[in-house]
């Protein structure tokens, strides 16, 4: 898988995306990232090491605390990627709006 799809893959599920929502405040250990889910420590870890493949969390190391942080540059592709979709909608949207607004339009 290219790196645009293992970001979308990290990214469809609500918990992983709540995670970097969470990332997004401020570096966390796994017990506070776990702590408003009703699910495990080694749950957690997963969807952890399913953002870290995707680039989108690191992990550090401070003496005994292993802190996870928010490493937002693969999300940059992805705006990227939409980008160009949004260009489209609002080309189609201005289309539209010029279509109905065109003489001999009742309205």
């Amino acid at each position: 898988m290219d790196a645009l799809g293992t970001t979308l893959g990290a990214l469809s599920d609500p918990t992983r995306r709540a995670i970097l929502a969470r990332l997004a405040v401020g570096e966390a250990s796994v017990t506070d990232i776990a702590a408003p889910f009703a699910m495990s420590l080694p749950a957690v870890s997963k969807h952890l090491k399913v953002l870290q493949r995707a680039g989108l969390v690191t992990r550090g190391r401070s003496a005994q605390w292993r802190p996870c942080a928010l490493d937002a540059a693969p999300l940059k592709a992805v705006a990227d990627w939409l980008d160009g979709y949004r260009r489209f909608w609002t080309e189609s949207f201005d289309r539209l709006e010029e279509h109905l607004q065109a003489p001999g339009r009742e309205g």
